[in-house]
C-alpha cells in the first residue's frame, strides 16, 4: 500500500505524507508524548524568526513525519470545531468543515492489541480495538473478511485525536460507491 499516486490530470505524482503540521500549547509535553511515549524520534526543531515560536519534526516512519508548532499566543484549543470533541465511542465525532478530526498512525495489524494494552498500562484512555467493516453502523464485533481496518483511538496533547490503524485488507473496486 506504499505505492507513488498516479499523478491525476495535473502531473502530480506524490509519495505519501511529506507531513502534517499542528500546533501545540507546550513544546516539552509535546515532546514528551510524541518521543518519550510514543517513541517518534524528535529529527529537526526550529525556532522561528522574531520570536515567532518554534516548529519541530518527529519520524512517524515510512518517510513520513508530524510537525508541530508553537506559538506564544495561540489561541485556545475549540474541541468540536477545530478538532474532534471526545473519543468516537463516548460522544460527538464532527468537527468544523476544514477542521482536523484525526490523525491515524499506521501498524502491524499483529500489533494493535498489544499496542492498545501499551497505551492503557501508560495511563491513556483509549476505545476498545474497533473492527471497521461496511455493514450498517460501521463496525464488526469480530474480525471477519468485511473487516477491512481495525483502530483504537486515543487522545494526545492538546485534545488532538489519534488512532492506531490496521489494514486487513487491500481495497478493490467494490470499496468505492456511489452518492458521495
Amino acid at each position: 500500500m506504499n505505492q507513488p499516486s498516479k499523478g491525476g490530470p495535473l502531473g502530480l505524482t506524490t509519495r505519501g505524507v511529506n507531513h502534517v503540521a499542528l500546533v501545540c500549547s507546550d513544546m516539552a509535553r509535546t515532546v514528551d508524548f510524541y518521543q518519550g511515549l510514543l517513541g517518534f524520534p524528535l529529527v529537526k526543531t526550529i525556532d522561528l524568526p522574531a520570536g515567532l515560536g518554534q516548529h519541530f519534526f518527529f519520524d512517524i516512519g515510512g518517510g513520513d513525519h508530524l510537525a508541530f508548532f508553537w506559538f506564544p499566543d495561540a489561541p485556545a484549543p475549540a474541541p468540536g470545531v477545530a478538532s474532534a470533541p471526545s473519543l468516537p465511542d463516548r460522544g460527538d465525532l464532527p468537527s468544523a468543515v476544514g477542521s482536523m478530526n484525526h490523525l491515524a498512525f499506521d501498524v502491524d495489524p499483529a500489533q494493535i492489541e498489544e499496542y492498545r494494552d501499551r497505551l492503557v498500562g501508560a495511563g491513556i484512555e483509549c476505545t476498545e480495538v474497533w473492527n471497521h467493516d461496511d455493514s450498517e453502523f460501521g463496525l464488526s464485533p469480530t474480525v471477519t473478511d468485511d473487516v477491512f481496518v481495525r483502530s483504537v483511538y486515543f487522545f494526545g496533547p492538546d485534545g488532538v485525536l489519534l488512532e492506531l490503524a490496521a489494514w486487513t485488507r487491500a481495497f478493490g473496486p467494490h470499496d468505492v460507491r456511489g452518492g458521495y
